[in-house]
């Protein structure tokens, strides 16, 4: 059996570590190359980091990017040019970077995703029947938390299931986005979707959607224990990818929602 030549960007980051981990258990891949936005002297793993080149990209199969939006679009100039799938797990995209990720899904096979946990799109699965099911008398709000380290807010997965909420509601989600809190003990409802982000501790992630009638309050929510459970997640969506024609795609097409 032929095996996977991988990339793997922001080699030195989190999920770069628990990716680089996790590949080495699954017989498919063949850790091919390592990249990061600065220059690494030292080997990881017998494979000497890379910055985001020609070279680095030219001879692998499949690219899984957890980094940050300059460096995602940086690496998608590359891998069009050499026709790579990309695995993006990356978040803190402007609607304007998102636009631009579409455009290179023309050319290339692109999944891309909030968070690659199974259990979280399925979260986003049942907050779009919610919200559609709910009807206009509901209003809603996402809650989330994440570990202290963690920069951007909301989270992309907090933002992905705002979207599920105004797909449910067959709304454009950027002119349903709300209220931004950060490190709030308590945050409204709202006509449009607010969020509270706290950043605490060593937290790996939690996040719950609520809805509410003023008469009765639904709550849907998810807890990560393991982080393990991303990279888990991103592997099987490049797996999957393999056999993809150019395109763009989420975790909902890898677990064939309709």
């Amino acid at each position: 059996m032929k095996k996977i030549n991988l990339t793997i960007t922001g080699c030195i980051g989190r999920m770069g570590k628990q990716l680089i981990q996790n590949s080495k258990k699954d017989k498919k891949f063949r850790l091919h190359s390592l990249t990061e936005g600065k220059i690494i002297s030292k080997k990881i793993d017998n494979i000497k980091p890379q910055l985001n080149t020609e070279d680095a990209f030219r001879n692998t199969d499949v690219i899984i990017d957890f980094t940050i939006p300059k460096c995602t679009l940086e690496v998608l100039k590359i891998a069009s040019k050499f026709k790579k799938r990309v695995v993006i797990g990356t978040t803190g995209f402007t609607k304007k970077e998102d636009s631009l990720i579409k455009k290179y899904s023309k050319r290339i096979p692109i999944l891309k995703a909030g968070n690659m946990s199974l259990g979280i799109n399925l979260l986003m699965y049942l907050t779009e029947i919610a919200s559609k099911s709910l009807g206009k008398k509901y209003l809603s709000k996402i809650y989330e938390v994440h570990h202290k380290y963690k920069k951007d807010y909301p989270s992309g997965t907090a933002l992905m299931l705002g979207k599920g909420i105004a797909f449910g509601k067959n709304k454009d989600f950027y002119k349903l986005i709300g209220k931004k809190y950060l490190n709030k003990k308590s945050f409204p409802y709202g006509n449009k979707i607010n969020f509270n982000s706290i950043r605490k501790k060593e937290i790996i992630g939690e996040h719950e959607v609520l809805f509410s009638s003023g008469k009765e309050k639904i709550r849907l929510n998810h807890e990560a224990f393991d982080r393990a459970l991303y990279s888990e997640g991103a592997l099987t969506a490049a797996k999957w990818l393999m056999n993809k024609k150019k395109g763009f795609y989420s975790m909902r097409d890898v677990m064939n929602f309709k």
